[in-house]
């Protein structure tokens, strides 16, 4: 048997349960939904979806670790070097470091 108390409520939560709960079943609506609420933030409760999470995710580091070691791996050069290599000798600009022969 229950215990009858009196408690006082937002209108605009009132006006929720009423929505939600069949006629005459609003005592039972709210017992289940503290029912629910205590089985969801409790601290086992938390604990469990916590080791879930943690299997769930187990290997998400390595995967991070494996496209970041890629990156790693890639030559990150400045954008003027980039252009240079990619330009061949003549059209770079670039003088050539041999000695020319000049006419005088």
């Amino acid at each position: 048997m229950g215990a009858r108390i009196n408690i006082v409520l937002p209108e605009d939560t009132l006006r929720v349960i009423d929505g939600l709960a069949p006629r005459g079943q609003r005592s039972r609506f709210i017992q289940r939904a503290v029912e629910h609420y205590v089985a969801a933030a409790s601290p086992e409760a938390m604990r469990e979806r916590l080791a879930a999470a943690a299997l769930r995710d187990r290997d998400l580091d390595l995967e991070i670790a494996r496209d970041w070691s890629a990156v790693g791996r890639e030559q990150w050069q400045p954008e003027a070097a980039r252009k240079r290599k990619s330009k061949p000798a003549s059209q770079s600009g670039a003088k050539s470091t041999l000695r020319r022969s000049t006419r005088r």
